[in-house]
C-alpha cells in the first residue's frame, strides 16, 4: 500500500523495508522511490543507511532484495570459471536449468584484490534480463579484468544439482580445472 504523502527519514526507511519483506522478488529503486515519492538517489542513500545498520538486503541486476534466512539452508559452493564473453549466456544458463541459484560473481584483481558483484540469478528469466542489461549498457563483465577467470558463489537444494551443473559446465570448456 502507497503512503498518503512523502515519507520521510526513518519512517520512509521503516516503509522501505516492511515492502522488500513482503516480497519475495527483487524490488527495483524506481519502484520504490514512486512508493515513497522520493527520487532514487534517496532511495540508495536509505539501502545504504539500512546495509549500515546489518539489515540483510542486497542490491541485485533486478532490484533490492531482503534476504530471509530459510530452514532447510540450502547448499551453497564456490566454483571457478573460465570463458569469453560469448560463453556467459551459456555458462549461467547451464548453471539456472540444472536448478542452480547464481549468487554473485567474484574476481581478484591485481590491485584492488577482491571484487564482488551481486547476480541473484535463478531463472531463465533472470539470465535474459541480465544479459540484456550487460548489452544495452555496453558493459564490460568483471572477469574482463581477469582474462575470463572468475568465482561464483551457487547454490542449490542438494549437492546433487550443483555437481550436475559442474559436470555441464566441464562438458562446455567453462569449468576451471583443478591441475
Amino acid at each position: 500500500m502507497k503512503p498518503m504523502s512523502k515519507l520521510l527519514g526513518e519512517e520512509r526507511r521503516n516503509y522501505l523495508l516492511n515492502l522488500l519483506k513482503t516480497e519475495q522478488k527483487p524490488l527495483t529503486g524506481t519502484y520504490l522511490a514512486e512508493q515513497t515519492g522520493v527520487s532514487r538517489q534517496v532511495i540508495v542513500q536509505d539501502i545504504a543507511l539500512l546495509k549500515a545498520k546489518n539489515v540483510p538486503i542486497v542490491a541485485t541486476p533486478q532490484g533490492y532484495l531482503y534476504l530471509r534466512s530459510h530452514s532447510p539452508q540450502p547448499t551453497r559452493r564456490v566454483i571457478a570459471c573460465q570463458h569469453t564473453f560469448e560463453q556467459t549466456e551459456r555458462e549461467l544458463m547451464i548453471l539456472v536449468e540444472h536448478g542452480v541459484k547464481v549468487i554473485d560473481v567474484i574476481v581478484e584483481h591485481p590491485i584492488y584484490g577482491q571484487i564482488q558483484g551481486s547476480l541473484m540469478l535463478e531463472a531463465k528469466k533472470d539470465v535474459h534480463d541480465f544479459m540484456q542489461k550487460v548489452r544495452n549498457n555496453q558493459a564490460k563483465l568483471l572477469s574482463s579484468l581477469t582474462e575470463g577467470i572468475h568465482l561464483h558463489t551457487v547454490e542449490a537444494n542438494d549437492d546433487k544439482r550443483i555437481d550436475e551443473a559442474c559436470r555441464a559446465l566441464e562438458a562446455e570448456g567453462i569449468l576451471l580445472k583443478k591441475d
